[in-house]
C-alpha cells in the first residue's frame, strides 16, 4: 500500500498542468533531491543463531526511511545527460521474520556512496505538446557502503541476537521523473522522480552477536541483493541556459518607388510639336499625377538661346516659343485625363537653361518643357 500511494504521489506531480516552453539542459548543472526512502524486505543468512541452535534463514522488514543526494552534471543540448551523484540512504528495520521462536526487532541501517548516471531527457515539443514540463529516463551504476546500526532481536525464550557492521557492494539505479521550469527564474527546475535502486553485496558478511541459554556466541550474516524503492523531490539549477531567442525582427517591406515629380520633354530646334517619345514623357506625367498626391501641375516651356530671327527680335519670338511648347504639352496632358484647371503653363524663353553655352548656340538640352506636379 505504502509503494502504491508514493508511486501514485509522484505520478501526480510529474503530471501536473501547466503552460510554457520545456527546457532542455545545455553545459553544466547541479541536482539536489530529497524523498521517501521504501525498502523490500530482505533475506539474510544467519550463523550461530541461538534460537535455532544453527544457522538459519530469515528476513528482515524495513519500516519507514528516507534518502537524499546530490548530484553535478553536463547537458550535451540533444535531451543527453551525464552525472556524478552522491547518495545517501537511512531506513527503520522493524522486524525479523522466519525465526524458530517469536521476537520483536528494533534497529536500523543506512547506506552511503557514488554513481554515474547518464539520463534523456524526453523534448515534449517534437510530439506537438507546449508544456514547461520535461521528462526524462535514466540509469546509474556505482559502488555503496551498507552499513547496519546495532539492530537487535529480543525473542520471548530470553534469546537476543544483534546485527552490526559495514559492507559495500556494486550498485546500480534505474530512474524516471520530470521537472517543471520555475517561471521567471531561467535554468532553475524543480524535480520529482522515482529511482529504485539495486546493490549486491559480494565483498563479505556482517557481524552477529546471539546470546542465549548456550551463552555468548559470534557470528556472521549474509545477505541477497538489496532493493530501495525511492520517490523524491528535487532542485535542479542549469548554469548555460541561455535567454529565449528574440522575436524574429519584423520584415521591413521596402516602400514602393516614388513616381518622378518632374519630367522634361525635348523639342526639335525651332519647333513646338511633340515626338512619339516626347507623348511617352508626358503620358508618364499624367499617369503619375493620378498615383501621387497632387493638388496642381506646373508646365514651363524654355527654348536655346539660338532663334531664326536674330536680335531682340529673336528673343520674343523664343518667348513665344516656349509658349507654344508649354501649351502642346498641356493639350497632351488633357488628352491623357487631366483635368485643364489643374494644369499652370509658363514661358520663359532662353531663361535659366539646363546647359550654359555661348551666344546663338544651339542646344538640345535646353529646348524643353518641364513638366512639375505639385
Amino acid at each position: 500500500m505504502r509503494l502504491r500511494t508514493a508511486l501514485l504521489a509522484t505520478t501526480l506531480m510529474a503530471a501536473a498542468p501547466v503552460a510554457a516552453n520545456a527546457t532542455i539542459i545545455t553545459g553544466p548543472y547541479v541536482d539536489l533531491g530529497a524523498g521517501y526512502n521504501l525498502v523490500q524486505s530482505q533475506h539474510g543468512h544467519f550463523s550461530n543463531d541461538p534460537v535455532a541452535g544453527q544457522s538459519s534463514s530469515s528476513t528482515l522488514r524495513h519500516h519507514d526511511g528516507y534518502t537524499g543526494f546530490g548530484a553535478v552534471g553536463w547537458g550535451f543540448g540533444n535531451g543527453l545527460r551525464a552525472e556524478v551523484e552522491g547518495v545517501y540512504n537511512y531506513s527503520q528495520i522493524n522486524h525479523r521474520g522466519g525465526t524458530a521462536t517469536p521476537g520483536s526487532t528494533n534497529g536500523s541501517d543506512q547506506s552511503y556512496g557514488g554513481l554515474v548516471n547518464v539520463l534523456y531527457d524526453i523534448d515534449l515539443k517534437q510530439f506537438g505538446v507546449d508544456v514547461p514540463i520535461t521528462p526524462f529516463v535514466g540509469v546509474g551504476a556505482g559502488y555503496l557502503w551498507q552499513h547496519y546500526n546495532p539492530t537487535t532481536t529480543n525473542y520471548v525464550n530470553g534469546a537476543t541476537t544483534r546485527l552490526g557492521g559495514t559492507n559495500g557492494g556494486f550498485a546500480y539505479q534505474g530512474i524516471v521523473g520530470a521537472a517543471y521550469d520555475v517561471p521567471n527564474v531561467p535554468g532553475l527546475q524543480i524535480t520529482a522522480q522515482y529511482r529504485m535502486i539495486g546493490q549486491t553485496f559480494s565483498s563479505g558478511s556482517y557481524n552477529q552477536t546471539s546470546y542465549g541459554a548456550g551463552g555468548r556466541r559470534t557470528g556472521n550474516v549474509n545477505f541477497d541483493d538489496r532493493f530501495n524503492h525511492q520517490f523524491i523531490l528535487g532542485l535542479r539549477y542549469a548554469f548555460n541556459t541561455a535567454p529565449p531567442p528574440p522575436p524574429p525582427a519584423p520584415v521591413v517591406v521596402p516602400p514602393a518607388p516614388t513616381p518622378a515629380r518632374t519630367y522634361l520633354v525635348f523639342f526639335d530646334w525651332d519647333r513646338s510639336d511633340l515626338t512619339a517619345r516626347a507623348r511617352e514623357i508626358v503620358a508618364e506625367a499624367a499617369q503619375a499625377s493620378t498615383h501621387v498626391q497632387t493638388t496642381r501641375i506646373e508646365v514651363n516651356g524654355y527654348t536655346d538661346n539660338s532663334a531664326a530671327h536674330p536680335g531682340a527680335r529673336g528673343e520674343k519670338y523664343n518667348m513665344g516659343l516656349s509658349v507654344r511648347r508649354a501649351q502642346s504639352v498641356k493639350a497632351e496632358l488633357i488628352r491623357d485625363g487631366v483635368p485643364a484647371n489643374a494644369i499652370d503653363i509658363h514661358g520663359y524663353g532662353e531663361q535659366h537653361p539646363l546647359v550654359p553655352t555661348g551666344p546663338n548656340t544651339r542646344e538640345p538640352q535646353n529646348r524643353r518643357v518641364e513638366i512639375i506636379l505639385h
